[in-house]
């Protein structure tokens, strides 16, 4: 199926959730902030299984001083 992630066209899976995204992009879950569809999601709902065209951010955390 085909999605955007961050405004890009990205091919995954059909079943596959937010956790599998993250994965693909090596992403570690507690260390992003995921919108689903202009609609923050918690950690605890990752497993939310993505449609075609649905459209994805993810932003993740920086530490800095």
């Amino acid at each position: 199926m085909r999605i955007k992630v961050n405004g890009q066209n990205y091919e995954l899976a059909e079943g596959s959730d937010v956790h599998a995204l993250l994965a693909a992009h090596k992403l570690a879950p507690d260390k992003v902030a995921v919108e689903l569809n202009r609609r923050l999601i918690r950690g605890e709902k990752y497993d939310t299984l993505l449609k075609e065209a649905d459209e994805v951010e993810i932003v993740t955390f920086v530490g800095g001083g």
